[in-house]
C-alpha cells in the first residue's frame, strides 16, 4: 500500500517545539521507524508550512497513493481551502494531531478538515500516525 503523510506548519520544528506537548522525536526519524513498524507498505512524507503546497500535495494524492495521513497542524482550524481538498478526495484521508486538540485552546476544539475525513485521532503522541496507518493498512484492498 502506497500511503501519504502530509504534515502541515511548524512540524518541521518537532523535536524541538514545545517538547511537552510534541515530545523530542524529530519526524524524521520517525518516519523510518514506523516504515520498520508496516514494512508493506510505502509510506512517503512531505511537509510544508505553505497552505497552497499542502494543498497541491492533496490534489496529486488521488493519483499515487491509496490513503493519507493528514496532519494540517493549525490550519485544522483555519482553513476551509484544505478542507475542500480533502473533501475532492477519492481515497481515505485519516487526521492525526500529536496533542489531544481538545484539551488544549478552546480555537483548536474546531477542526474543518476531520468533516471530510474517515476518521480523526488526537493526543496519542506520535502514536497517533500509527494508528492511522494502521488503520488504513486494515482496509478492504489495502
Amino acid at each position: 500500500m502506497n500511503l501519504l503523510i502530509l504534515n502541515g506548519p511548524n512540524l518541521n520544528l518537532l523535536g524541538n517545539r514545545e517538547p511537552e506537548i510534541y515530545g523530542s522525536t524529530r519526524f524524521e526519524s520517525y518516519v523510518i521507524a514506523l516504515q520498520q513498524k508496516f514494512p508493506t507498505a510505502s509510506i512517503h512524507y512531505t511537509q510544508s508550512n505553505v497552505e497552497g503546497e499542502l494543498i497541491n500535495a492533496l490534489h496529486q494524492a488521488n493519483n499515487v497513493y491509496q490513503g493519507v495521513v493528514l496532519n494540517a497542524g493549525a490550519y485544522t482550524h483555519t482553513s476551509i481551502a484544505i478542507a475542500d481538498a480533502v473533501a475532492a478526495l477519492s481515497i481515505p484521508v485519516v487526521e492525526v494531531h500529536i496533542s489531544n486538540i481538545f484539551a488544549r485552546e478552546t480555537y483548536r476544539h474546531v477542526s474543518f478538515v476531520g468533516k471530510h475525513c474517515k476518521g480523526s485521532i488526537s493526543g496519542f503522541g506520535l502514536q497517533s500516525y500509527d494508528l492511522a496507518v494502521r488503520w488504513l493498512m486494515e482496509q478492504p484492498g489495502a
